[in-house]
């Protein structure tokens, strides 16, 4: 719950993950190491060498003060020393560093600490210390190599970490690129499945990998036994009622009675129930995934309704593109949904609207609609909701609404009922992800 916020923040994907693991390890470490050589190298080291050039700087303020003492030898002394002096006079200016110097503070701070006659420490300069101090003698200017006190070439530890954790982040990369290439290769087969489309796919990897990649393997090829075996009982039962069937619409048809009528009647809703498992047998998998324009397609779908003598119109089309749908499955989703509207709200307008990241295609009625408990039900294969959807205005067998949710979960999408707002009957959506 703490770092519950954190997770808005953290990549989604799995190539991020892996990036962010390998990562932040690598800085953190870098991170510490850092840490722990600034405060030994530029403070210890530094602080060292302030209070060795300290004495030094000592020395040379002493022998410039002595009365009797001797230029030469003050000049041998600067000499050796390396150390350079001067006597203005009036102490001028003020401390300078660099903005980016930190080790200026130390040795700073350490000058004067020991020296206490110091009143201005110039840094500024490359390469060169300037200390201006009052003494007895007046004021006196001391100058000497910044090398004296700090540490040279101390960033090319920083450099060479920078580099060489670089280098390793990218080498240890591309190595575990190439153990999660498996999981993707699983994931898009998967994801293929889901939409309906069987892509090759062989396990691979580590061991787990390719136990999770068999067990895939296995279940696909179990989906598609049952598949086959549903698609072929319902079919031998439907194709072999299909000759009785006929035998008894011709011998009512040679009827002279008054009941032939609703017998005849009787018999198309019987042939209709047969197309209807026709349908649902042959499921969501019917032929192959093809280019299409969904505009192009409502819009004949509509057309040819509607020729047919339904009332259905085209109310809106938002967007375009295309994408890669099973044209005939989706033409018989569609369908249903706008036969099944105007069998219980007397007519159907459909709309679509097309974004970016989604496709929704969506068809509305007029009639009683279905009640909130009762949605998920209908959209079971079989479902009959007499009170929702009067049976008395036409017969069925439930399976237009289940026929379009089995072909909008193959395409990667989902059918949703709700109350159309516009209409006040039921509106029917299916929505892709693009």
């Amino acid at each position: 719950m703490i770092f519950k916020w954190l997770k808005r923040y953290m990549p989604r994907g799995l190539y991020g993950r892996a990036a962010l693991i390998l990562i932040f390890p690598v800085v953190f470490l870098q991170l510490v190491v850092s840490v722990v050589f600034i405060q030994r190298q530029f403070e210890g080291v530094t602080t060292q060498m302030t209070r060795a050039v300290a004495r030094e700087v000592r020395l040379v303020l002493d022998r410039a003060v002595e009365k009797d003492s001797d230029p030469d030898g003050l000049a041998e002394v600067l000499a050796s020393l390396q150390m350079r002096i001067a006597f203005p006079d009036e102490i001028t200016g003020e401390d300078t560093r660099r903005w980016y110097d930190f080790s200026a503070l130390i040795v700073n701070r350490n000058l004067r600490g020991l020296i206490p006659e110091i009143q201005v420490v110039q840094l500024a300069e490359n390469k060169v210390v300037r200390l201006k101090m009052k003494s007895e003698a007046g004021p006196v200017q001391i100058e000497f190599d910044r090398a004296r006190v700090s540490a040279t070439n101390s960033h090319q530890l920083l450099v060479n970490m920078v580099f060489f954790g670089a280098l390793l982040t990218l080498v240890a990369y591309l190595y575990l690129r190439n153990q999660l290439k498996p999981i993707t290769r699983l994931a898009a087969a998967a994801e293929a499945f889901g939409r309906g489309r069987h892509v090759p796919y062989s396990p691979g990897g580590a061991v787990e990998v390719r136990a999770a990649g068999n067990a895939f393997v296995d279940m696909r090829a179990r989906i598609e036994r049952q598949i086959e075996q549903r698609t072929l009982m319902l079919s031998g039962v439907s194709h072999d009622l299909r000759t009785p069937l006929t035998r008894l619409r011709l011998g009512l048809s040679l009827l002279e009675t008054d009941d032939r009528e609703p017998l005849l009647r009787d018999v198309e809703e019987m042939q209709r129930m047969l197309d209807a498992f026709l349908s649902f047998a042959r499921g969501a998998h019917e032929g192959e995934p093809e280019t299409v324009r969904p505009k192009d397609l409502v819009e004949r779908v509509v057309a040819d309704c509607a020729r047919g003598g339904l009332n259905v119109v085209l109310h809106a089309c938002e967007g375009g593109g295309v994408v890669k749908w099973r044209v005939s499955a989706m033409r018989r989703a569609l369908e249903n949904l706008i036969e099944n509207a105007v069998r219980y709200g007397g007519m159907a307008e459909v709309s679509l609207r097309i974004t970016e990241k989604s496709i929704r295609v969506r068809v509305e009625d007029c009639g009683p609609g279905i009640a909130p408990q009762d949605r998920e039900e209908a959209l079971k294969p079989f479902a009959r909701l007499d009170e929702a959807r009067n049976q008395n205005k036409g017969l069925g067998v439930g399976l237009g609404l289940s026929i379009a949710a089995d072909v909008a979960r193959a395409h990667g999408g989902v059918l949703r009922l709700d109350e159309s707002t516009r209409l006040g009957g039921l509106c029917a959506d299916m929505v892709f992800a693009r």
